[in-house]
């Protein structure tokens, strides 16, 4: 049987951080998204007291099927009235700490998932 690595069409998690991540090799030290469809946004968000509905705006127009939100150090979660255009189209939200959702966005796109991560740092 012939083994081949998982390849994606958009950037890709190359490393993580405190405070910073590498996308495609280059060190990124602001908030970001990221689909696996290409898309590559700076996040105008430094914290999460920051965050609110017009922050999650721009997913709405990459047709993801899943957004991975990173949290940034440590878990917190989203109000719902700020993902609710994004339920409302049928696009799922997990949340997790911005390290775990590095990793799990380049498993997800691997696998050619239609996926954005959603990273604060």
């Amino acid at each position: 049987m012939k083994l081949q690595a998982d390849s994606t069409q958009g950037p890709t998690l190359t490393g993580y951080g405190e405070g910073w991540v590498a996308v495609n090799g280059e060190k990124v030290l602001t908030s970001i998204m990221i689909s696996s469809m290409g898309h590559r946004l700076e996040w105008h968000c430094g914290s999460f007291e920051q965050l609110g509905e017009a922050q999650f705006a721009p997913i709405l127009e990459w047709n993801a099927e899943l957004v991975l939100f990173g949290s940034g150090a440590r878990l917190r979660f989203p109000k719902p009235q700020w993902l609710a255009a994004l339920y409302s189209r049928r696009i799922g939200v997990e949340t997790m700490d911005t390290q775990a959702a590095c990793r799990t966005y380049n498993f997800l796109a691997g696998e050619g998932r239609k996926v954005v991560a959603a990273l604060l740092l």
